[in-house]
């Protein structure tokens, strides 16, 4: 570890969780039991924020689309499925609230749609993505960004503002991180006639990101999450070699997404928690790239100017728990150990023997739990029930208890 302490537990198999707490507050001088119990986010038990939709919604969503319901309608479909899905989150015990990306058809499309700047197009972006049945491919409509990167008005901000009305919980807004712009056409889509100087797109939109959140601080906004795949893809060889491909340098272009994000975050309020999830891709229980973190491991957990860091860990594609080692003191890991991609539910002694493990290499006092992505990170969602998913969520309290404490 980092402070020189080897943090470990005899046995976990046999220990309870509260014994493991206990001897890992003892070997922690001035610590004690309620200084695990995390205040502010991330909070020891989270999640990451897209939820599935329910059936209603759904068929909302349908009639609104064939011109058989108007926009109020369908805004009072979305208020009354938010409303039910904080409820449920706030049920099971969760500390933080999302509206579940209830309003959005993609957890990152709606959003790069909306930045001044950015135009959609007829064209289509896919990403290859497969499962255990095979091929099963993300595609949605292009973009082209054919003016200066701007903030016209803040996004998803009455999204937010109604999320805040309906929940006691702390309100956490979802948005993709400064890398999806780019990651999602690379230069090609990027105008040369706009930006004959590809550093000057970077510059506008790590400012428009910038406006976003101080637009977002002002309506009350403090636990904000980037999402990001572009990071985490990059661990993958193949993915790699597509960035090359492309004309990019696969072996610095994370070293340009972190400068990028901690310009947008580097003047945020010091009560405003930054997160970053990283996951390698999440549509109807499909994933797009493996391997483990060690790529980016020792740049993204040392220089990036997040508070905590969401990560997945939930089968082997995701790799071991080295990387953490460079995780500095002050920052938080949120470890994604439960799948959102099957309705299994996972046994609490293994989720407890994978913190120990994790705790291993990053001290049990800046690690929290989580699923590994969201549940419907578009608007279909993943394979599973939405009794699954509640079951899935108290889950990660429980466990999150048994470990930190209430």
């Amino acid at each position: 570890m980092g402070d020189g302490v080897r943090w470990t537990f005899h046995h976990p198999e046999v220990m309870s969780a509260d014994m493991r707490t206990r001897r890992y507050v003892r070997r922690m001088p001035e610590k004690t039991v309620e200084s695990l119990v995390r205040t502010v986010p991330p909070f020891r038990a989270d999640h990451v924020g897209s939820l599935l939709r329910p059936p209603a919604l759904l068929a909302a969503r349908e009639r609104h689309a064939a011109g058989e319901l108007d926009a109020a309608g369908l805004r009072a479909a979305e208020d009354a499925a938010i409303t039910d899905v904080v409820a449920l989150q706030e049920s099971v015990g969760l500390r933080s609230a999302t509206d579940g990306e209830f309003r959005r058809t993609s957890w990152h499309m709606d959003f790069i749609y909306a930045l001044g700047g950015v135009t959609k197009t007829s064209g289509r972006v896919e990403v290859a993505m497969r499962n255990a049945a095979g091929q099963n491919n993300f595609t949605s409509a292009g973009m082209t960004v054919d003016g200066r990167v701007h903030l016209d008005e803040p996004v998803f901000a009455s999204a937010f503002d109604y999320l805040t009305q309906v929940t006691t919980a702390t309100p956490k807004l979802t948005i993709p991180s400064p890398s999806m712009v780019y990651a999602r056409g690379g230069r090609a889509v990027i105008s040369t006639d706009v930006y004959p100087d590809i550093e000057e797109f970077w510059s506008d939109l790590s400012g428009a990101y910038a406006d976003q959140l101080r637009a977002m601080y002002d309506r009350g906004c403090r636990y904000l999450q980037l999402d990001d795949t572009a990071l985490a893809y990059l661990n993958d060889p193949a993915h790699r070699e597509q960035l090359a491909a492309k004309g990019d340098d696969p072996d610095t272009q994370h070293l340009r997404y972190i400068r990028q994000i901690n310009a947008a975050i580097a003047d945020r309020p010091s009560d405003m928690y930054v997160t970053t999830h990283m996951c390698r891709g999440n549509y109807r229980s499909s994933w797009a790239a493996e391997g483990g973190y060690d790529h980016v491991a020792e740049a993204l957990f040392g220089t990036l100017g997040v508070d905590g860091f969401f990560c997945e860990f939930d089968d082997e594609r995701s790799g071991g728990f080295a990387p953490l080692r460079f995780v500095p003191r002050g920052k938080q890991v949120v470890l994604g150990l439960v799948t959102t991609k099957s309705g299994a539910l996972e046994d609490p002694a293994a989720l407890k023997r994978r913190i120990d493990e994790a705790a291993r290499y990053v001290p049990l006092d800046q690690l929290c739990l989580s699923p590994q992505c969201g549940f419907s990170s578009t608007v279909e969602g993943n394979e599973l029930t939405v009794d699954d998913q509640k079951r899935k969520l108290e889950l990660i309290v429980s466990v999150a208890e048994d470990v930190w404490g209430r």
